[in-house]
């Protein structure tokens, strides 16, 4: 449970950074950030999965690259369940949003979070 909330205040900040560098995406707020990262953390858990079952050809094929594609589509998922709180303009968007997010996100779990446990 303690995993699942620090990835999701991770997330949040994240999430708030990228809503400050990319002009196509928008939050309502903090609270919204907040929210949008637990119904991404859902996804990802429920979604994700299935995802990567249907697609195994092509991330086998393209080496893990479509793995992007499939977080960009849980982002526009959801951004497509918050409504106006959360808005991505296009999928383009979405895709380099998803590579920013996994690329900070593998930063910041090897350079702050797995040195913090092992204390």
């Amino acid at each position: 449970m303690l995993n699942w909330l620090i990835g999701v205040f991770v997330n949040t900040v994240l999430l708030i950074a990228i809503d400050g560098y990319f002009d196509s995406i928008h939050f309502s707020g903090v609270g919204a950030a907040f929210i949008a990262s637990m119904i991404l953390a859902i996804l990802n858990a429920v979604v994700r999965p299935i995802l990567i079952l249907f697609t195994l050809p092509v991330t086998i094929l393209t080496m893990g690259l479509f793995l992007f594609v499939i977080n960009a589509i849980t982002l526009k998922m959801t951004a497509a369940l918050m409504g106006s709180a959360f808005e991505i303009n296009g999928f383009g968007t979405a895709l380099l949003a998803s590579i920013v997010l996994s690329f900070f996100h593998l930063l910041i779990q090897k350079a702050i979070i797995e040195p913090l446990r092992q204390k």
